[in-house]
């Protein structure tokens, strides 16, 4: 062994030798977190538009705190919470249009124009017109955002943490909701508004310093841009992050390979990817989420619950924040499939504890006297089970099916249509809950949750840990799911 020789030739060690140390090179995982957090600022300011109403309303109907000339009637209360889901029915478009042309990242930053837009509307309100042109502007800043959000997300993800980037959403717009409720009833109208100007602004300040995507690039077929943003992402260096950007190049000429139209959404594996979406968020928004939060001081008054509104919505917009903020821990461990069904269980038997409840209520059961507690923990369950899954996970779903020649297109169809779902239920709720009852509207809802968990159960697949190019040769049935998968 003594007079063994251990000289490398150069020719055939020098690139092994690079290679080697370059996979050994960890990166800084954090920086995903980083920039996906920032970029999710801007949903605070959805959560913001969103959940205005609750506090607003009241201000609205009070002679003594409206900032019009009169109160608004009911009929007006209806049109305003309604009216934000008109407008994100169009900024799909609008946002899948501009991420193709000029980039994710800077779709984003101009969804900041129509949320500006808004505040400065119902700020300068003189009549109810112009709070109804204000929310439809917020909406069309929740279609863009919805809409490109996720593929931002998603692109900028490794395969292990593309779950709990997708997850932000959801999180940060109960951070809005908790936001507007903890605020809103304690200041001033104008005062308000002002606050979500601030977030508006913080979330452009911060994120103009952020990365394009590498895909978007690299369909640009600029690769040293796309090496660039990559490197800032996962904090390596050019040669550390090179056999990604190979992948990832790979996957994105494959895609430009096929040239994409509208038909090509309705066709195979696109098709079943698209229908999946749309199924979720179907799902989401016929779950009766918005008729709960809707109802919330109701049910906290039906319970007997001595707490003033404000306070059980401050409450409860922590509960929200506090079940989202579950998800990016666990859904990358236990999957996308399983928090799914948890969640449809979840809300399936809280809505049919309210619904009961309520049915009882109604018909004057004298049993009710001793479950006053039944309707306060049917909502936190709903709301718990409903933020673990049905409400974040549709859209990191979304944001991981769709392939690249076909995300521009597709996503927005699938967003505005969750929007159209959404007014339809804000509008036609009360109508509905009128004629048939309100306990058994919650059971209608119910209904949904029950066809939404077999839906996911028979058709969902689980996209934990997996590229883009192996989701897409699992939904053209060109590889077969695990056992784990299926489960």
């Amino acid at each position: 062994m003594a007079d063994r020789s251990y000289v490398y030739e150069p020719v055939s060690t020098e690139a092994p030798v690079k290679t080697q140390a370059h996979s050994m090179e960890q990166g800084q995982l954090w920086r995903q977190y980083i920039i996906a957090g920032v970029a999710n600022i801007a949903t605070i300011a959805l959560g913001f538009a969103l959940g205005w109403t609750s506090p607003v309303n009241l201000k609205l109907l009070d002679p003594n705190d409206t900032p019009l000339s009169r109160p608004v009637t009911n009929d007006e209360i209806s049109w305003i919470g309604s009216l934000l889901s008109v407008g994100a029915m169009f900024g799909p478009f609008i946002g899948g249009f501009l991420a193709s042309k000029i980039g994710r990242r800077w779709s984003i930053l101009l969804s900041s124009v129509p949320l500006i837009v808004g505040f400065v509307l119902v700020v300068a309100v003189q009549n109810v017109a112009m709070i109804y042109a204000g929310r439809v502007f917020w909406g069309l800043a929740v279609g863009m955002l919805y809409t490109v959000l996720p593929m931002y997300c998603a692109e900028i993800a490794t395969d292990d943490t593309r779950g709990a980037l997708g997850s932000f959403l959801q999180l940060f717009v109960v951070l809005g909701f908790l936001l507007v409720y903890g605020v809103g009833p304690f200041v001033p109208y104008f005062t308000l508004q002002y606050v979500g100007i601030a977030v508006v602004a913080v979330f452009c300040v911060l994120f103009f310093f952020m990365p394009e995507t590498p895909m978007y690039y690299l369909n640009q077929d600029d690769v040293d841009s796309a090496a660039k943003c990559l490197q800032i992402i996962r904090g390596k260096s050019r040669a550390g992050v090179q056999a990604e950007l190979d992948k990832m190049a790979a996957e994105v000429k494959a895609a430009n390979e096929k040239t994409a139209n509208l038909s090509d959404v309705f066709r195979g594996a696109n098709f079943k990817a698209f229908y999946i979406s749309c199924a979720l968020v179907a799902a989401q928004q016929l779950c009766g989420i918005n008729a709960v939060l809707f109802y919330m001081a109701t049910i906290f008054e039906t319970a007997g619950a001595s707490l003033d509104s404000a306070i059980a919505t401050i409450i409860i917009g922590a509960v929200q924040v506090g079940a989202s903020a579950v998800t990016p821990l666990v859904v990358d461990r236990l999957g996308r499939r399983m928090l799914l069904l948890i969640s449809c269980t979840g809300t399936t038997i809280g809505l049919g504890l309210l619904g009961m409840y309520f049915i009882l209520d109604t018909n004057g059961n004298p049993v009710v006297d001793s479950m006053r507690f039944l309707p306060i923990l049917a909502l936190v369950l709903f709301i718990v089970t409903y933020c673990v899954g049905l409400g974040p996970l549709p859209w990191a779903i979304m944001g991981e099916l769709f392939p690249i020649e076909v995300k521009a297109l597709a996503s927005p169809i699938a967003t505005a249509f969750c929007w159209m779902l959404s007014f339809l239920v804000t509008r036609y709720f009360n109508p509905i809950a009128d004629a048939v009852g309100m306990g058994v509207a919650f059971l209608i809802f119910g209904v949904c949750c029950i066809i939404a968990f077999f839906f996911t159960f028979f058709m969902v697949p689980e996209t934990k840990g997996k590229s883009f190019q192996e989701i897409q040769e699992m939904l053209a049935g060109k590889t077969s799911p695990s056992k784990s998968e299926k489960m």
